[in-house]
C-alpha cells in the first residue's frame, strides 16, 4: 500500500516529536545521534549518509551509515565548510553520495549531511532540516551546559585553593629592633606557586625560607600547599636541615609524582651564637649582605621532587654574623621582560642591591618594584613574583 503525503507528514511529526521527547530526558549525545540515524533510515529511505560537525575546532564525521568505507571520524574536505546557507540539496562530488545538505541554525554553519537515496526527498528537505537542527542544537547546548558545569567547577576548585593559599603565609612578620623581616608576594594568576616563610623555632633561633614549585595554578598551589604543611610539621620534630630537606624531598617526590619539582632555600640563624646555617635546593642565587660585602648563597642540593634519594646534600654554616641583611626572591623577579624581550637578570638586582637600603624593608620591595615596572614598561609579568627580606641587628 502506497504511502500517501499525509501518512508520511504524520510520519515525520510522530519522528519530531520522539525526538523533542528523546532531548527534554536529557538523553545522551550518543543516544541523540543513535535516534537521529534510525529516524532517517526508516522514515526518509535514506541508503547511504555521513553527518559532519565541528568539534572545538575540526569537522568531524559524527554519524555514517551504508557506505563502503566507515567515515566515522574523518574530517570534513574543505570545500564543504563554506557552503551557503539554502534550503535544499547541492550536487557532490564527494564518493558514494549524489547530494550534500547544510543545516544552518540562524547563521553559523551547524551541520554538513552527504546523502544518497532512491527517492528524491523534495519537500522532505524542510523535515531533514529541522530534525537535524533539534538534534545538533540539543547536542550543542548539553557542550554549553558542561562547560559551564566544567568552569564553575574550576571556579570553585580555584576559590578553594586561594584560601588554601592565603594559610601558607604566615599572619605576622616580626619587626622588632634585632629583627625585621618583610615580604612582598605578587602571583601571575589568581592563584600561584610561590611560597615563603617564617617559623620561630625558640627565643634563639628561626627559619626563613623561599620556595617556588613548578607549574602554575591551581596544582601548583595544591603542591606548595602540602609542602608548606610538611615541612611545619618537620621542624617540630627536628631542627636538623640535612633532615628536613631529605624528608620535604621525599614527600614532593611522592606528592608530586616526580613530575612536578621545587626550588627551595631555608636558613636557620641562631642569635646566640651568631651563625647562619643554610641550604639551597636549586633556588636561585641568595644575597647576603654583612661586613660591607656580598655573599651568594648557592651551595645545598638540586631541585626537590625529582629524584629521591637526593643525588648529593650539603648545609653550610657561616659564622660570625652580627648585623646582616638577607634577600630572598624567585625567579619570577629575574626573567621578568622587557618590550626588547631583554630579561631584568640578576645583574640588574646585585647593583640595585649593592644600594643602601632603606630603614623601612617595604620601602625596600617598593623601589625594586619600581624598578622592575620600569624595565618592563608595557611588557606584563609572566610569572610569581615573590621577595623576602631579613635584617637582623644583633649586637
Amino acid at each position: 500500500m502506497k504511502e500517501t503525503s499525509l501518512d508520511i507528514k504524520d510520519l515525520q511529526l510522530n519522528a519530531l516529536l520522539e525526538v523533542t521527547q528523546a532531548v527534554n530526558n536529557n538523553l545522551p549525545e550518543d543516544d541523540l545521534l543513535k535516534i537521529y540515524k534510525f529516524t532517517l533510515l526508516a522514515d526518509l529511505k535514506i541508503n547511504k549518509l555521513a553527518l559532519y560537525t565541528q568539534q572545538q575546532d575540526q569537522w568531524m564525521c559524527r554519524v555514517n551509515f551504508g557506505t563502503t568505507n566507515n567515515l566515522i571520524g574523518s574530517t570534513l574536505p574543505e570545500e564543504y565548510k563554506e557552503l551557503k546557507n539554502q534550503m535544499g540539496m547541492v550536487e557532490t562530488s564527494f564518493d558514494e553520495f549524489d547530494s550534500v545538505f547544510p543545516v544552518f541554525h540562524k547563521s553559523k554553519l551547524l551541520a554538513v549531511v552527504f546523502m544518497e537515496s532512491d527517492t528524491k526527498l523534495g519537500v522532505q528537505n524542510r523535515f531533514l532540516n529541522a530534525l537535524t537542527n533539534i538534534i545538533l542544537v540539543a547536542i550543542e547546548n548539553k557542550r554549553l551546559a558542561r562547560q559551564q558545569m566544567e568552569q564553575e567547577a574550576y571556579r570553585r576548585e580555584l576559590e578553594i585553593a586561594k584560601k588554601v593559599q592565603n594559610f601558607l603565609f604566615p599572619k605576622e612578620l616580626p619587626k622588632i629592633e634585632r629583627l625585621q623581616i618583610e615580604a612582598f608576594y605578587l602571583p601571575h594568576h589568581d592563584v600561584g606557586g610561590d611560597y615563603y616563610d617564617y617559623i620561630q623555632i625558640n627565643e634563639n633561633r628561626f627559619l626563613a625560607c623561599i620556595a617556588d614549585v613548578s607549574g602554575k595554578g591551581v596544582p601548583a598551589a595544591l603542591l606548595m600547599s602540602n609542602f608548606q604543611a610538611s615541612l611545619r610539621a618537620l621542624v617540630r620534630q627536628t631542627k636538623d636541615l640535612y633532615e628536613i630537606v631529605t624528608e620535604l624531598n621525599h614527600t614532593t617526590y611522592v606528592s608530586g609524582n616526580a613530575e612536578n619539582f621545587i626550588t627551595f632555600f631555608a636558613g636557620i640563624y641562631d642569635f646566640k651564637t651568631k651563625e647562619l646555617e643554610y641550604i639551597n635546593c636549586g633556588h636561585n642565587e641568595i644575597v647576603l649582605k654583612h661586613g660591607g660585602g656580598i655573599d651568594l648563597l648557592n651551595d645545598g642540593t638540586t631541585v626537590l621532587g625529582m629524584f629521591d634519594p637526593l643525588p648529593f646534600i650539603e648545609t653550610q654554616r657561616i659564622a660570625s654574623l652580627e648585623d646582616f641583611f638577607l634577600f630572598m626572591y624567585t625567579d619570577g623577579l629575574t626573567e621578568t621582560f622587557n618590550e626588547k624581550d631583554e630579561a631584568f637578570e640578576f645583574d640588574r638586582l646585585i647593583e640595585l642591591l649593592k644600594e643602601d637600603c632603606p630603614e623601612d624593608l617595604s620601602e625596600h620591595h617598593s623601589e625594586i618594584l619600581q624598578r622592575l615596572n620600569d624595565f618592563r614598561g608595557n611588557e606584563p609579568f609572566h610569572d610569581d613574583i615573590t621577595m623576602l627580606t631579613c635584617r637582623v641587628h644583633n649586637k
